[in-house]
């Protein structure tokens, strides 16, 4: 079976580490792996809305009639005068890992006209691929799409091994882009309201915006932005966590809440319900109260700290692999082949 694969070119740049990338590169990887013929492409440009979209057009035009193409959203979803006039002629499978309109900060009249160009590149795809149920679900209801075109793969996870932690109790732990949709404001306004108990939170991610990031560093010494970690280090990040903390205000799922939970690291967290299974506490977004009373039952009762621990081992034994993710987009491929 071949499949065509077109990527965003920052897929492979270490420098801007993110869920959507990691998981584009590991499925290509697995999907070679069970025997699929992948001709992958990258396509550059600033996507949405400052891509190459005469090389994504003339990606698209080298597939032969018929052919399987699975397609990042990010690069397709804004693009529909360049993505729809192919889509009747091959078999396009598009892959949304956030919904384009769902990215935080954008000016209205953006957010519609990205929300628009979107439906109709979904509309006219074969196949819609989701990364979590809930993803899938709303896909479906907010475009009106076919269920029985809209699919989910979620992520898979590589097991780890149990995270020793620190003291048990203080040492943070957040893996995510600095940037306002992953809600380092509202843990920060949450643990400000914790002067007294005995926290440090290490903040590993890309640096979004300077002004964003200098906001954030009002909250002193106790708080370290690493920027992006890979391998050893980001291991040991992991490794030294007493409790993993997320407090997205949007998430299709949330792949940093499994690779916490595959180490056995407890987690507070919100927008990651499918992620996060029974593993942890979830929280309502951009709810600062509801955080810090999480947080301050943390550190303050040493029942709910192994309840927590507890609940991260249950979910790390149930927790599926990449290989499993792989086949699950083959079936999804394959009955779009026909």
């Amino acid at each position: 079976m071949t499949v065509h694969v077109v990527l965003p070119s920052g897929v492979d740049d270490p420098s801007v580490p993110s869920g959507g990338n990691s998981y584009d590169r590991r499925m290509c990887r697995e999907l070679v792996a069970l025997g699929v013929d992948v001709r992958e492409t990258a396509v550059g440009g600033a996507w949405p809305g400052e891509g190459d979209e005469e090389a994504l057009a003339r990606t698209l035009a080298q597939v032969p009639d018929g052919g399987v193409v699975l397609v990042d959203g990010l690069v397709a979803c804004g693009v529909p005068d360049v993505v729809v006039p192919h889509a009747r002629r091959v078999r396009l499978v598009v892959l949304v890992h956030l919904p384009l309109a769902d990215e935080t900060g954008l000016a209205p009249e953006v957010a519609a006209a990205l929300d628009a160009a979107e439906r109709e590149v979904l509309r006219s795809a074969a196949a819609v691929v989701g990364t979590s149920p809930w993803a899938s679900r709303r896909l479906v209801e907010h475009h009106g799409l076919d269920p029985e075109r809209v699919h989910t793969v979620t992520p898979g996870v590589d097991p780890a091994p149990l995270a020793p932690g620190t003291d048990g109790v203080s040492r943070l732990l957040c893996v995510a882009s600095v940037t306002p949709r992953k809600g380092h404001d509202v843990l920060l306004d949450a643990l400000a309201t914790l002067v007294d108990a005995p926290w440090t939170l290490d903040c590993v991610g890309p640096l979004g915006a300077e002004a964003h990031v200098s906001a954030l560093r009002r909250y002193g010494d106790r708080v370290r932005f690493t920027g992006p970690l890979s391998g050893g280090p980001l291991d040991r990040a992991y490794a030294a966590a007493d409790l993993f903390v997320l407090a997205s205000r949007a998430e299709t799922y949330g792949m940093v809440v499994t690779e916490a939970l595959a180490r056995g690291i407890p987690v507070v967290a919100s927008s990651v319900p499918d992620a996060l299974g029974g593993g942890g506490v979830l929280v309502p977004p951009g709810d600062v109260a509801a955080l810090a009373a999480e947080l301050r039952r943390w550190f303050g009762d040493e029942r709910a700290r192994q309840d927590l621990r507890e609940a991260a081992r249950r979910r790390r034994d149930q927790l599926t692999g990449w290989g499993e993710a792989a086949g699950s987009m083959v079936r999804v491929l394959v009955r779009v082949r026909g």
